[in-house]
């Protein structure tokens, strides 16, 4: 979405702490926990087996009106989403943070609560856990998918699998689209060939990403290309693979996942972006490394799908504040620290492959296990607040194509240039 030109893109989104949404999501969690023993044998494998916190698993809870809780959301910063609520149920999210949907129902009886975890696949979930599968929608036809866990007196306890929808209705697919869906995802998941020209690439994506549109649309196609993204990244990263397979353990796979990051150089940066919007993401806030690093972003976010990306490019600080998201980026004859990964590895979007995948983790849990089971280490926090951690895990090293090499030192870019 374009700014209006009185909008000032570095204050538009200010992100801050949102304690009072916090409380409240952690009491009904805590409720929860207290009354459903599936729930809280889970939260325990959760952080002992995957370094992860039983809350950032939660989609949604829902709480009969008799429980007050109505009157406390407004308070914490959470509005109603008539276009997300179903029969009975009215729901309400939390634009300003990272919180699970919270759903008064009048059809509870007062005590009920009724919470579900976001997983990949609800079938997988229920294989690994030994559980019947009892699910409210079909496979491949269903766009969200609850499997039952556990039911008791005050608790009732699912697993819930989405594609491209975060509310709470429940809508189904025709049989014709619900084959497509298994076509579009080879597709994606094949798109990566070896191929020289970034404009035949570029061409061939875009292409792809039309036709899915024209057969399942904009949601629905973005729910099945990252997922096509995330197991091309796993497959070139140790870590990745090492903590799917943590993860896959209980059943949980990638639906922890943050944000996607993708690395594009200034020449094809407007054409990543554009490939988004057509896909639904709406602009969000841009982030600035600072003028040393060089570099800035823009963040995307898809409103029916949850997904983000945060898509880097070398910026200047004048830059930062023009629409560089849309208008193409002149070239510059040096190259920052994305630019110069984007020489030697190609775009994200291409063959490169994302650069990093950020999930939500038990910060000191994760970095003691990954550590000591497997041997890989993490980098010095980038980002150390008592309400934000982020780390990554030490880098990778590519080989890196010798015609790569050879561009760059024709182009003059020799020794160190970013």
């Amino acid at each position: 979405m374009n700014q209006p030109p009185t909008t000032n893109p570095l204050t538009q989104f200010t992100w801050s702490p949102q304690p009072e949404a916090q409380r409240l999501v952690s009491e009904l969690v805590d409720m929860f926990l207290s009354r459903c023993p599936a729930a809280a044998a889970l939260a325990a494998r959760m952080k002992a087996e995957t370094g992860t916190r039983f809350i950032d698993w939660v989609d949604n809870i829902i709480v009969p009106v008799q429980m007050g809780f109505a009157d406390r959301l407004p308070s914490a910063g959470f509005v109603e989403r008539p276009d997300y609520s179903a029969d009975d149920v009215r729901c309400w999210s939390q634009p300003h943070g990272v919180f699970p949907l919270v759903a008064i129902s009048d059809g509870l009886r007062h005590a009920d609560m009724t919470l579900s975890i976001k997983v990949e696949s609800v079938g997988d979930f229920a294989a690994v856990n030994g559980l019947r599968l009892l699910t409210d929608g079909p496979p491949l036809i269903a766009t969200t998918r609850r499997a039952l866990i556990q039911a008791r007196d005050e608790a009732v306890f699912y697993a819930i699998e989405r594609h491209g929808y975060r509310g709470l209705n429940r809508s189904a697919l025709e049989d014709e689209q619900a084959l497509q869906t298994l076509d579009w995802s080879e597709k994606f998941r094949s798109r990566h060939f070896p191929h020289r020209d970034e404009n035949y690439l570029f061409a061939h994506t875009q292409s792809l990403v039309d036709n899915a549109i024209s057969d399942l649309g904009p949601a629905l196609t973005t729910d099945l290309f990252f997922a096509a993204e995330r197991e091309y990244w796993q497959r070139r990263n140790r870590a990745a693979q090492f903590q799917k397979a943590r993860q896959d353990r209980p059943g949980l796979g990638w639906a922890n996942h943050d944000h996607h990051t993708y690395r594009s150089s200034r020449k094809h940066f407007a054409r990543l972006i554009a490939l988004w919007e057509k896909l639904g993401f709406e602009l969000r806030e841009r982030f600035y490394a600072g003028a040393d690093a060089g570099w800035g972003a823009q963040i995307c976010e898809h409103p029916a799908c949850g997904i983000i990306t945060f898509n880097d490019v070398d910026l200047s600080p004048d830059e930062l504040v023009a629409d560089f998201a849309h208008e193409p980026l002149p070239d510059r004859k040096e190259l920052g620290t994305v630019g110069l990964w984007c020489a030697l590895h190609g775009e994200s979007i291409l063959n490169a492959g994302m650069h990093h995948l950020e999930c939500q983790f038990d910060f000191e849990s994760l970095r003691q296990q990954m550590q000591a089971e497997a041997g890989i280490k993490t980098m010095k926090p980038f980002t150390d607040f008592p309400h934000l951690r982020q780390a990554f895990t030490e880098g990778e090293r590519w080989p890196v194509a010798p015609e790569r090499i050879k561009a760059l030192l024709d182009a003059g870019h020799h020794g160190r240039t970013g």
